[in-house]
């Protein structure tokens, strides 16, 4: 066995690791930002969380509550946890799949402090059973709860403390119109341009130790998809692969090796991704496909094709919704090397 290949093979079990270790989890929290001023991007919805959080404070009362929307990755839970921080209030987390019941979301709020903020992730996903529970704790903090069964079950008021509800979502369509009409505020995170990912990189180089080049950031920034949180998880896969190889300072050669051992391509694509454009670009070549039977041929399911991989595909122009189904773009073709069969491309 060559040199490489014993160093490739410490590689991947250093990094494919079943779980990963205390260190690593620790690592990745330690790169959220803890304020407004650090949160880099979204300079919009920051400038208004600035607003909304400077004049609950100045009224010392509770900030209203707040949704997020955006794809996976983009910072919502951050902005939860930087929202408790300008307040100086504790944070606690949930999400929508984990409050099955509504006697759970039911004891989660009575044990709530004065002031707290409330974040539940994928809130889309809430039963509607719970979400009544959250209807008069959201407007009028108070939560009703039945004790007993049959003709002798009665309900109890239960008055909550202040608080304030934090909701993020990947699918604002789904999150029921009566719950959504209930946040004060709602913020819309978009994708991150290559800059602002590289500002990311260089500041989580920084607290990870990894000595970048000048031109490394952005390398590792442009195949980042426009979220922070592949940028992040692309730096530590490029810290390994610069550790195991023992070199020191990660310059671009470096950066697009390890990438590309990891199948990160230059547009940022992996494995899925091109094996979605493949299938478009050769199998149902100048062909509309159904999502089913695209997430089918990709042994993936259709939300996740849909959630995951679609937006970015879309946004970098390599693919098209029409109404009979997905097509490829001229530029697909291109990139995956495949020459195109006559017309209908776009």
């Amino acid at each position: 066995m060559s040199r490489r290949e014993i160093d490739l093979e410490q590689l991947t079990q250093s990094v494919i690791a079943p779980v990963a270790d205390e260190q690593e989890r620790r690592a990745e929290v330690s790169l959220r930002p803890n304020t407004l001023h650090d949160f880099v991007g979204q300079r919009e919805l920051v400038r208004h969380l600035e607003i909304v959080l400077g004049s609950a404070r100045s009224r010392s009362q509770s900030v209203d509550h707040l949704l997020f929307a955006g794809p996976p990755g983009l910072g919502k839970t951050s902005l939860a946890g930087i929202v408790a921080s300008e307040m100086g209030s504790g944070l606690r987390i949930t999400s929508g799949p984990v409050l099955s019941r509504p006697g759970d979301l039911a004891a989660l709020l009575t044990d709530l402090q004065d002031g707290d903020v409330l974040f539940i992730d994928e809130i889309h996903r809430l039963s509607r059973a719970v979400e009544e529970i959250l209807y008069p704790a959201m407007e009028d903090r108070r939560v009703d709860v039945m004790i007993g069964r049959g003709p002798s079950a009665r309900a109890i008021r239960l008055d909550l403390p202040n608080f304030t509800l934090v909701g993020a979502t990947t699918r604002t369509g789904l999150v029921a119109a009566p719950l959504r009409d209930r946040f004060g505020f709602i913020g819309q995170l978009d994708l991150y341009d290559t800059q602002e990912l590289t500002i990311i990189v260089e500041r989580s180089a920084t607290l990870l130790g990894v000595t970048l080049s000048d031109d490394a950031a952005p390398t590792i920034a442009g195949r980042s998809r426009g979220t922070p949180r592949i940028a992040n998880r692309l730096l530590r896969r490029v810290r390994d692969f610069a550790a195991v190889q023992g070199i020191e300072v990660v310059n671009t050669e470096v950066a697009v090796e390890a990438l590309e051992l990891f199948g990160i391509d230059e547009f940022g694509l992996d494995k899925i991704d091109r094996r979605i454009l493949g299938l478009l670009c050769d199998q149902f070549a100048n062909q509309p496909v159904g999502l089913t039977t695209l997430a089918h041929a990709c042994g993936e399911e259709p939300a996740t094709i849909e959630d995951a991989y679609e937006p970015y595909l879309l946004r970098e122009g390599l693919l098209i919704r029409t109404p009979r189904g997905r097509i490829a773009t001229e530029r697909a073709f291109h990139h995956m090397g495949v020459p195109p069969r006559g017309g209908g491309l776009v």
